[in-house]
This record gives C-alpha cells, structure tokens and sequence, in this order.
C-alpha cells in the first residue's frame, strides 16, 4: 500500500486540466481534512479545534475572503470508535457569499496496521447575490445586463439542504481519503426567475510521512485533487518538519500559482501556519499573490470519575 501511495503521488504531475470550482481554495489543506471530508473527523484521538483565514489575489477588490472553523472530537460507544464534529464556512468573492454550517459525523474501524472512516456530514448552505451592485457593472455600450431579469436587482439570499459522504484510512505513516461533495445538488432559489445549482465534487487526497534516517527531519509529500467530473486541479506539496516542532515546503497547483509554507508546532498542542501563493498566470500584473493564515489546537478532555475521598470538614 506505501508503494501504491507514493507512486499515485508522483504521478500527479502528469494531469493536465484546471477545475473551475465552488468550494473555498485552501492551500493549507493538509491540516484540515476534515473541511473537504468527514471521515476525518476525530482521527487525531484529540479534540481539534481548527480555523483557516485566506485572502485571495491580495490587491483586487473583491476578489476573495475565505473563513473555515470546525471542532471535532472522537468517542467511543462500548468498543466502537467514533468521530463527531462541526464544520461553519464563510465564503466571499465578487457579488456572491457562501456560508455553510454542517454536522459532522463518521464511523471508525481498525483495519490491519490503520484505521478506516466512513463519514457524512449534514447541514446547509446559504448562497446570497449582491445585486444592488449589478448596475454599477458594465459590458461595452450595446450591453445592458442591469436589466436582466435572470440577474436579482437586489440583494437576495437562499438556503438549501447539503449533503457530504467520505472515507478516510490513516496510518502512523501515511493515509489516503476520498469524499463526494454536494451529493444531493443542491439548488438555492433567489426568487421567481433566478437560481443557483451546487454540482457535486470528489475530492482525493493522500499523504505519506518519510523519516529520514539519523536525523530529525521527516519529509511530508502530500495532495490534493479535485474534480466536478468536467475539469480538474491538484495541488502537490512537499514539506519537511523538523524535530516535530518546525516546518517549511512548497506547492505547485496547476496552471494557478506557487505555494510557499511554513509553521511552527507551539508546545501545548497549538500550531500556527502561513502560507503565500505566488501566482504563475497573468493574474500576477495585478496581483502579488494569496495569503492564508492557520489556527490549530489539540486537547484532550478526560471525563474522569472523583475517587479521592476526604474525612476533613474542613475539606469538604
């Protein structure tokens, strides 16, 4: 299985489309499985606490604010081991907002020297137009889309019901997830003539912990793919922690940008992470790039039985 894992991993380079897609771009997605799969849900036998920033081609208005926060925590019923979380998205570009919020859950069992997760998670999306501003935008003289009637003229928000499935297998050395979003398309309708289709995405990613021998480096190619079965775009990263506590690498996503990352693991279970896209299109004469910002924290909450007992009243 490591060698299927690393030999998938290196082949990616040889894809050659670009997806054209909906949900939020994260560079930093090695940390956040469970942001784009549900089956990774309590997978680190902590309580995580996550939250990504992203600002997207700094330098143009309105070209992007992403905010994704989950918590997720495992527990076990009898002998079962279990995964349950939260996951809230704040999503903005252009005229449009995306916010989601969607419950989390997924099933775990031990498989030869890993562990397999079949998850869901259940929730909502809400899709708001900003059409207020619709009038302010023009398309040459002979083009007047402000009167469009499939175009809101004012600013209108739908909801619709979202469904995710994931499988997620993890090993001290490595792991490998798949999940299918937005499996109901769902469809947010703004009024009588206008709506908005959410098409379902798969979405794989893999990575693979390498110790290098008599050292304290650890070498940690990862990706991540995404398709909506039209077109294509992964992301192929190389980082290498050192120690546990520090780390650095670099991202290629295709025909899009340059990733740089870096990030320390703070004691206490807290890791803070930076990275900057570099665009490699035209896009980069009118912008220097992307930022992203990474929040995580680990910890663990023992519901332990009080068995001191005190015979003091002055104690008690």
């Amino acid at each position: 299985m490591r060698k299927v894992v690393l030999s998938f991993l290196s082949l990616l380079i040889c894809v050659g489309s670009v997806y054209s897609q909906f949900d939020a771009q994260l560079s930093q997605y090695m940390f956040h499985n469970s942001s784009f799969n549900p089956a990774a849900v309590g997978e680190d036998d902590m309580i995580q606490v996550t939250g990504q920033l992203r600002s997207q081609w700094l330098g143009i208005p309105n070209a992007g604010q992403t905010l994704i926060f989950s918590i997720n925590s495992p527990f076990k019923i009898q002998n079962s081991k279990h995964g349950i979380g939260i996951r809230f998205i704040d999503d903005k570009v252009g005229l449009f907002t995306n916010q989601t919020l969607h419950l989390q859950y997924a099933y775990k069992k031990k498989l030869n020297d890993g562990v397999l997760s079949v998850g869901t998670d259940l929730g909502y999306t809400s899709l708001g137009f900003n059409g207020d501003s619709v009038s302010e935008i023009s398309i040459g003289e002979y083009h007047n889309i402000s009167g469009d009637p499939e175009i809101p003229q004012s600013s209108v928000v739908g909801m619709s019901f979202d469904m995710n499935l994931g499988v997620f297998y993890s090993t001290p050395s490595y792991y490998v997830g798949l999940s299918y979003l937005h499996l109901n398309n769902p469809t947010v309708n703004w009024g009588d003539f206008s709506e908005f289709k959410l098409y379902s995405s798969l979405f794989f990613t893999g990575a693979y912990n390498w110790a290098l021998p008599d050292s304290k480096l650890v070498l940690k190619p990862s990706t991540l793919i995404k398709t909506d079965f039209s077109s294509l775009q992964f992301d192929l990263t190389g980082r290498v922690e050192y120690d546990n506590k520090y780390w650095g690498g670099l991202s290629y996503r295709l025909q899009d940008a340059v990733v740089f990352l870096a990030g320390i693991n703070i004691s206490s279970g807290v890791t803070i992470g930076c990275s900057y896209d570099l665009p490699t299109s035209r896009i980069l004469s009118v912008s220097p790039g992307s930022l992203e910002v990474l929040f995580l924290y680990n910890f663990e909450y023992v519901f332990a039985k009080r068995t001191n007992k005190y015979k003091s009243i002055r104690i008690l």
